[in-house]
């Protein structure tokens, strides 16, 4: 619940139409007493970097006025500033609930692009690195009960730097070819709570379809002597299972689950979970809701497997970009909307582009029985230098320690077609985001590069291509008993194919061959343009907008070479165990969307719909 103490002293009521975004953010990680910070700031922006020298800092309000968590380059924002921000301070006055006496208090930020600082009545709180993985504070020195306090948060970013993930923003002043409006600063929900000092940091939970069980592995902000976790595992009301186990960080807690039914897009089932800290008499000083969906995903030879059958994914490219809201969804209806529309039009589920979407959509992805492949925002850094991939690294760790308890998230994708042939950095940071990542998180696939330069290691191997014409498309993917694994890429102004099968130059490294042992899929293809009345537009009609080759000139010519694309995918399925059309959505200038970029559809859906359902032989579905 919201506290209304809190927000009558914010001058906002409790209903939830009056906050932007106020819904928990933290679905899997939900305690019951919060107060949403979103809503009306102020801000003023620092290109020079001079804000901390004239005690921006210890601001008590600045002229400026901000819909927080939209960026300032969106119109949901009130703001609407569409040029580079190179810093942007915020403020907004925090009241504490005498109610939250005796416990601390947790400062907690969706997401801040990229760089942030947070100071309280002037004091400095912390400083975070990353644009896309949520952090939080311990805020108790820094505040009183029942007091009010001067919340400052300082967001800086340099997209052109190299040094940071940018995914699709804007290196160029405006939107151009595939890279679209930049988004600095707070860009998803800010809150605090109130936490006992012994309460759950965190969780790892693991399911074991084929021993019916649950494993719970616990990290605890402190450990006292006599307290305990008391895990409840729910079917609706009803307990299923529960266990007590000491609260500890050496604490493992496993729980069977008899009569288990399992999590997929054909039965989305989700158990839930309560975990419940409990004092040395007994009482409890923590309580978390929480869920899980028995499943799991493992590899045999060239297919993926889904609850021990192999699956076929019949995938969508979703960048989620917002004409209003930019990187942030307008609403939570918004996003589970995008999932509904992606369903409606046939697709199990979609490779999450160049964006770490924010948790609410694993929540409808887990609800709705939506598969996803998490991704980061890897465009726009420089992969062989030492200090770009030591911020990614720090940054892809935090998004993978908070996403890898949704059942509906697959697998990881990290990277979007990296080329960086002549350098030993990007070999050893690949082999070290494989690496981290396994460590993380064993239970999922790792493809560590969606159709880039691969150099170590794997688990599947993807490709892209946006050949249009079917029969072509097909002799590209599989030609003479051999898989595509060519790639022909512009490097240095000079258009070449790089061998994966050749000696990286200068640093002895080997391009990864594809050997027929490891899943293969084509998880970029398609993207026909289809833009409004353009059966009627002149044939070399000039837009900015585009679209990937000659787009059709009338509906049935592009319901006929989508239909035979995909079947082109489909004919294959004994080579290629899945597909990832783009797009779902048009994207500013890139019209190649399903949909509108407003979300209304192009075509008639039924017939897009009964396209990209179809399933091939010897898939369990």
């Amino acid at each position: 619940m919201i506290c209304v103490a809190a927000l009558a002293g914010l001058g906002l009521t409790a209903e939830a139409g009056d906050l932007p975004r106020a819904e928990y953010p933290r679905p899997q990680f939900e305690r019951a007493d919060w107060v949403n910070l979103n809503g009306e700031w102020t801000y003023t922006f620092d290109f020079a970097g001079t804000g901390f020298q004239r005690g921006l800092h210890a601001s008590e309000g600045f002229d400026g006025s901000i819909i927080v968590p939209f960026a300032p380059e969106s119109e949901l924002s009130g703001v609407g500033y569409k040029d580079y921000i190179s810093n942007i301070w915020y403020h907004r006055t925090i009241r504490m609930p005498q109610e939250w006496a005796g416990r601390n208090v947790r400062l907690n930020f969706g997401a801040v692009y990229y760089t942030s600082e947070v100071y309280i009545d002037g004091q400095f709180v912390g400083r975070h690195f990353g644009g896309s993985s949520s952090f939080s504070y311990d805020i108790t020195r820094y505040v009183s009960d029942g007091a009010e306090h001067d919340l400052v948060v300082k967001a800086s970013s340099d997209v052109r730097s190299g040094l940071q993930g940018a995914g699709k923003q804007s290196l160029q002043y405006a939107s151009h070819a595939c890279n679209y409006t930049r988004t600095t600063g707070i860009w998803q929900t800010v809150w605090m709570e109130p936490v006992a000092e012994a309460a759950l940091q965190n969780v790892q939970v693991m399911t074991d379809i084929d021993q019916k069980q649950v494993v719970v592995r616990p990290w605890f902000w402190s450990e006292v002597a006599g307290y305990r976790l008391k895990v409840t595992l729910k079917e609706g009301e009803k307990t299923v299972a529960e266990k007590t186990a000491a609260a500890s960080n050496s604490s493992v807690i496993v729980i069977p689950v008899r009569k288990m039914r399992t999590w997929s897009p054909e039965d989305p089932f989700l158990y839930g979970l309560v975990y419940e800290v409990l004092d040395a008499d007994g009482n409890v000083v923590d309580s978390i809701s929480s869920y899980t969906g028995m499943r799991k995903v493992h590899i045999e030879g060239n297919r993926i497997f889904l609850n021990n059958r192999p699956y076929y994914q019949r995938l969508v490219l979703d960048q989620g970009f917002y004409p209003d809201g930019i990187w942030t969804a307008p609403s939570d209806e918004a996003i589970r909307h995008d999932i509904e529309l992606s369903m409606q039009a046939g697709f199990n589920g979609a490779r999450l582009h160049q964006k770490v979407f924010e948790e609410r959509y694993y929540y409808w992805a887990d609800r709705l029985g939506y598969l996803t492949w998490g991704e980061a925002a890897s465009w726009g850094m420089d992969a062989n230098n030492p200090l770009a991939a030591r911020n990614f690294l720090a940054e892809w760790e935090e998004c993978v320690v908070r996403d890898r308890n949704h059942p509906s998230l697959i697998v990881w994708t990290p990277m979007n077609e990296e080329f960086w042939p002549d350098d030993v950095q990007y070999p050893r940071f690949t082999e070290d985001l494989y690496s981290l990542t396994k460590q993380l998180d064993p239970t999922r696939p790792v493809n560590v590069c969606s159709g880039g330069v691969l150099t170590a290691h794997t688990d599947i191997w993807t490709v892209h291509h946006y050949e249009q014409d079917p029969a072509k498309l097909k002799d590209i993917i599989y030609n003479d008993g051999k898989l595509y694994s060519l790639m022909p890429q512009t490097y240095k102004g000079t258009v070449r194919n790089i061998g994966f099968n050749d000696l990286a130059p200068d640093t002895g490294y080997a391009w990864m061959h594809y050997d027929g042992e490891m899943p293969y899929l084509v998880d970029e293809f398609g993207g026909i343009k289809w833009v409004k009345d353009q059966d009627r537009q002149a044939v070399n009609s000039q837009t900015e907008s585009w679209g990937y080759g000659q787009a059709p000139r009338t509906l049935e010519e592009f319901y006929a070479r989508l239909e035979g694309q995909v079947d082109a995918m489909l004919s294959l399925s004994d080579q290629v165990c899945g597909y990832c059309y783009t797009q779902l959505t048009d994207v500013e200038q890139e019209e190649n969307g399903v949909y509108f970029y407003d979300r209304t559809s192009k075509f008639d859906m039924d017939r897009i719909h009964a396209i990209f359902s179809k399933v091939p032989d010897g898939f369990g579905e």
